[in-house]
């Protein structure tokens, strides 16, 4: 009499596993999903009060308008995109530089223990709350531009500018860090063997290898910069108006409401026409396309450029 001995079902094992694979899979695709209807919802329900907006006023009355006056229902969104731009513009000027330099010193030039100290302490900036950077910039660096001469005003684009600068700096430094960290050693060993100098190294071989995530860095401070609202409520002042293209630097001392500033100005009033109210909906739509469009160019140039090493 022969006995069969029972071992465990093998062959329930892979159906099991694959029954696990398979519910991974669907919780994965629903949380892609849900991101995508989040943003898809987002751009819908903008479009939707925008369009109401547009019934009642002009496309291109808003569009090329030189005054922004809710109180007489006057509603042009160059004053507001001056802001914009001034904001974004001086910050770049700031933060780019500083950033990219900052990145090349912890790739390049700095030892691990230096680098452990400074990477975080550059990332804590990213942390801090804009509103702190508000209230910083309206009571220390403007007090300190006017004791230094400059003749601005309490609230003033410039020292607005200068936090938001500082409040992207993490972003540039971190993304171009990473991307230099990417560069292969090979090329760098190959640039030394020709006899290049660390300097020239860095600045002849690695910082065009990484030019792609570089310049996407770039692109997404940018972006950062154009949708930063606490600060420039807090310190860049609340009057929409035009560039004075006579006096260029007179435009930096003067108070100016971006678009974020102006969104929550409005959100914020005790009483509101209907037609104040979804003007609202079409300065975001406006800010939306502005910064998808600042994302595809980043993600065009990271094609465009990006290296592939084996």
């Amino acid at each position: 009499m022969s006995t069969e001995t029972t071992g465990p079902d093998i062959t329930s094992r892979p159906s099991g596993r694959a029954a696990r694979e398979r519910m991974y899979r669907y919780v994965l695709l629903l949380c892609a999903a849900a991101s995508i209807l989040v943003t898809v919802s987002i751009v819908v329900l903008l479009a939707r009060d925008a369009v109401t907006f547009f019934t009642l006023v002009n496309p291109v009355d808003f569009f090329t308008g030189t005054e922004f006056l809710i109180s007489r229902n006057v509603y042009g969104l160059l004053p507001l995109l001056s802001g914009t731009l001034l904001v974004t513009v001086i910050s770049a000027v700031i933060a780019l530089p500083t950033g990219v330099a900052a990145a090349v010193y912890l790739s390049e030039y700095a030892s691990d223990q230096m680098r452990s100290v400074l990477k975080p302490g550059l990332e804590i900036l990213a942390g801090i709350p804009t509103v702190v950077y508000g209230i910083f910039a309206l009571v220390y660096v403007t007090p300190f531009l006017q004791a230094i001469g400059l003749p601005v005003n309490t609230f003033n684009i410039l020292s607005a500018s200068i936090m938001v600068g500082i409040m992207i700096i993490p972003m540039v430094s971190s993304l171009s860090e990473d991307a230099m960290s990417a560069v292969p050693d090979s090329l760098r060993r190959a640039g030394y063997g020709m006899g290049a100098t660390k300097f020239e190294v860095t600045t002849g071989v690695v910082v065009p290898a990484a030019a792609s995530g570089i310049f996407s860095s770039f692109i997404l401070a940018l972006s950062r910069a154009i949708g930063e609202t606490m600060i420039v409520v807090v310190a860049a002042g609340s009057r929409p108006r035009m560039l004075n293209l006579s006096d260029p630097l007179a435009n930096l001392f003067q108070g100016y409401q971006p678009m974020t500033a102006a969104m929550v100005q409005i959100n914020s009033a005790d009483s509101v026409s209907q037609l104040g109210f979804t003007s609202l909906f079409a300065i975001g739509l406006t800010l939306f396309v502005i910064t998808f469009l600042l994302n595809l160019l980043s993600n065009r140039i990271a094609a465009r450029y990006r290296e592939e090493y084996e």
